[in-house]
């Protein structure tokens, strides 16, 4: 009789109903894939084979299987959201145990761990103390709150130039100084090196560090000498006297700087060995009444770039002024790049490398099993996780300030919850029928 296959049609309706709502439930969850009941005919086993007479006895769940396809990408104001644009998941731990998400709702925690609100750990390699990542074994990511260590001009790291870079232009049209090179001739307070204007033609500042992270500002002063396209470069630092800075010439001696017809340098450069008596500075400043106490490396050596500095006929001008070297900074905020890098910004204006977030791929995503809280854990079906960083083999990227939503279809969830409605409906349709017939028959005379 037909009981049977009613019964199990109103079983898979039912279990489909609850698929449905299972993903009407999680519309609005960060990361969930939506799922699909599937179904399979189910036939009565014969020793004599079935042939082109075999009826079928219902219906059965074969799998619910999830769909993992994108999510829309929605913006917010958190730098840890981060969202997967592609293939791959978040690989997450807790006391070891790993784990795999899209949900890429993360904060810090007391300790200064990425973490997600269910306190898994995100996982990443980490940076070393020059902000260099190498891939390693994937570690919890911790952000260091350690103040960032300053750095003394000339001293820095990397292929950049390490010391003052300037480039200037000299007016052409300027005239010897009317008064004769001598920063000591205007009364001052004892130890600083009060300048006649009328001695020299330009000046400009450039901020140097020492190896303790203080700031000094070091001032260049260019005269324009009788020789045509000529010029000769003094510099103090902190206002003290000239005979603290030595910038290849000789202690207070200047360089000289030459320019073609043209107007283009041909003194060569850079200048190597420019060094400041921080030691001298200060006792200059403490003579002065200023307290400024050191303790830094001294001499502070480094080098001097002048390329592409000029002798043109317009106004006397800076163009730019950079130094390498900076202070200590204090961490300030947190950014992720597409490819994974979280940075820190500090306070002093500089950026430092982290850690790098990594992300697991499965060639068989259905084969994982869902431990709720948008977390799944491998299976032997899903097999061997991948691992790599954001946006390299089939890893998507990542996008901060941003979260993947949920890629439930609603408009198309509720149709199908009204066909599996009409579905379970048919079905106790074939009940009754077949207990109308059944009455019948009990019936008879």
């Amino acid at each position: 009789m037909a009981f049977q296959q009613g019964l199990s049609g109103l079983a898979a309706s039912s279990k489909a109903l609850d698929v449905i709502g299972n993903n009407v439930a999680n519309a609005s969850t960060v990361g969930f894939k939506a799922a699909n009941a599937h179904f399979a005919d189910v036939y009565a086993n014969a020793l004599n084979g079935g042939g082109a007479m075999q009826v079928g006895i219902g219906t059965s769940l074969a799998a619910v299987v999830q769909q993992f396809t994108q999510g829309n990408i929605t913006t917010t104001n958190n730098p840890l959201d981060i969202s997967i644009n592609g293939n791959g998941f978040f690989r997450m731990s807790q006391n070891g145990a790993i784990t795999y998400t899209r949900n890429g709702q993360f904060h810090l925690d007391n300790s200064n761990f990425i973490v997600n609100d269910q306190n898994y750990k995100l996982t990443g390699y980490l940076a070393d103390a020059s902000g260099n990542i190498a891939a390693t074994t994937p570690q919890e990511i911790q952000i260091s709150a350690t103040d960032l260590a300053p750095v003394a001009t000339g001293a820095s790291t990397g292929t950049g130039f390490k010391g003052v870079q300037a480039v200037v232009n000299l007016d052409s049209r300027s005239l010897v100084p009317s008064t004769a090179w001598a920063p000591t001739v205007s009364p001052g307070p004892a130890g600083l090196a009060t300048v006649n204007a009328t001695s020299y033609t330009y000046s400009t500042p450039a901020q140097i560090y020492d190896s303790l992270g203080n700031a000094h500002t070091m001032t260049y002063y260019f005269l324009q000498t009788a020789t045509p396209g000529q010029w000769q470069v003094y510099a103090n630092v902190d206002g003290t006297q000239f005979s603290n800075v030595n910038l290849g010439a000789g202690a207070g001696n200047p360089i000289t700087l030459n320019f073609d017809t043209n107007g283009k340098l041909t003194t060569a450069m850079p200048i190597t060995g420019v060094s400041v008596n921080l030691a001298g500075i200060t006792a200059d400043l403490t003579a002065a009444g200023v307290n400024k106490p050191n303790g830094a490396t001294t001499p502070l050596v480094f080098g001097l770039d002048f390329t592409g500095t000029t002798q043109f006929g317009s106004t006397s001008g800076t163009n730019t002024v950079t130094s390498d070297g900076y202070s200590s900074g204090r961490l300030v905020g947190l950014s992720v790049g597409s490819d994974g890098i979280v940075q820190g910004r500090y306070s002093n204006g500089q950026a430092r490398n982290l850690a790098q977030v990594v992300m697991a791929n499965f060639q068989n995503p259905n084969g994982l099993t869902s431990l709720g809280n948008n977390q799944w854990a491998q299976t032997s079906a899903s097999g061997q996780p991948a691992i790599g960083t954001p946006n390299t083999g089939s890893m998507g990227v990542l996008q901060s300030n941003s979260i993947e939503e949920s890629n439930v279809d609603l408009t198309g969830e509720l149709v199908a919850m009204i066909t599996q409605q009409r579905n379970y409906q048919a079905n106790a349709q074939t009940i009754k029928t077949q207990d109308s017939i059944m009455n019948t028959l009990v019936n008879l005379r």
